[in-house]
């Protein structure tokens, strides 16, 4: 909105308590009813909005729920991919198109940081879903040179995100309630975990470079590359809201994942002059922050009511 851009969403389902309708920022963006595997809906909203830069961010995000219901997830994220790239392909207003593709579909690699020229090869269907997006993508640029640019990230946190099923979120809230955070796996599986500030400062970094078409048809992974172990987030976190004394709960039972991912960003920042802002223990803090001003509203509405 600072930047003046007159928004266009689609948006599948209206969720009462998701960050969006609670933000107000719905009111702020001409909203769409429907979902991105409806070709008709997709063209119609191109073009009776003349749509000029497209981030194709819509997918299934969540991993667990990928191993559980694969059909949906190829359906958002490799459906969804194709109808938006092909809905967008006749369209002369659209100048930029940046895909959100994802450290998972590298899948996984002999060889650590993950950079741009290592294989595709996502194998559990999450992964499997955003290598698919990933040469779609590619498939795209190269067959019709759409301007097409494709980012690789990591697990992304920050405050606005209510998903208490991920361990960022979870672990805060459970921490406020004095209750002890729950880890799915062993605690050992490493990642890169990246700010959401800086991820969509990033995604608007690299659609403004794409007037430079020597960018189009080009991957980048961006990452303060600043990879830990779900334990060492756990306990970074335990450090900045000073509840040490409480233990996580490790269950263990995590299957069909990646043991380690960790990102090179150097691309990004020798060919976009990107760096990040903010360390991991800054974006941490103010996710903190967030999350505790949240829960804190929550609190005071339960007792209002």
């Amino acid at each position: 909105f600072r930047l003046g851009a007159d928004i266009v969403g689609i948006i599948r389902d209206e969720i009462p308590r998701s960050n969006l309708i609670l933000s107000g920022y719905d009111k702020k963006i001409n909203v769409v009813r429907g979902s991105i595997t409806d070709f008709a809906l997709v063209e119609r909203t191109i073009t009776e909005y003349e749509i000029e830069s497209i981030f194709h961010l819509a997918a299934q995000t969540i991993v667990p729920t990928a191993n559980l219901s694969p059909l949906s997830t190829f359906e958002s994220n490799v459906r969804g991919t194709y109808t938006v790239l092909e809905a967008a392909r006749n369209h002369p207003t659209v100048k930029r198109i940046v895909v959100a593709s994802s450290d998972k579909a590298y899948g996984e690699a002999d060889e650590l940081p993950y950079t741009e020229e290592t294989p595709l090869r996502g194998r559990y269907p999450y992964d499997a879903s955003k290598s698919c997006t990933d040469i779609l993508a590619q498939s795209y640029y190269h067959t019709f040179s759409m301007p097409i640019s494709i980012v690789r990230c990591g697990n992304f946190f920050g405050g606005g995100d209510l998903n208490w099923n991920r361990i960022v979120p979870g672990t805060i809230r459970s921490l406020y309630y004095g209750e002890s955070p729950v880890i799915r796996s062993d605690g050992t599986t490493i990642r890169d975990y990246f700010y959401v500030l800086d991820a969509s400062r990033a995604y608007i970094q690299l659609a403004e470079a794409m007037d430079d078409e020597s960018i189009h048809g080009e991957a980048f992974n961006f990452s303060n590359e600043e990879s830990l172990t779900t334990i060492e987030l756990v306990e970074k976190i335990l450090q900045i809201t000073g509840k040490t004394s409480i233990r996580p709960t490790i269950l263990g039972e995590a299957k069909s994942e990646i043991q380690a991912q960790t990102l090179s960003a150097k691309k990004a920042r020798e060919r976009l002059g990107w760096t990040p802002k903010f360390t991991l223990e800054e974006g941490l803090k103010e996710t903190v922050r967030w999350y505790h001003s949240f829960l804190d509203d929550l609190e005071a509405q339960r007792k209002a009511d």
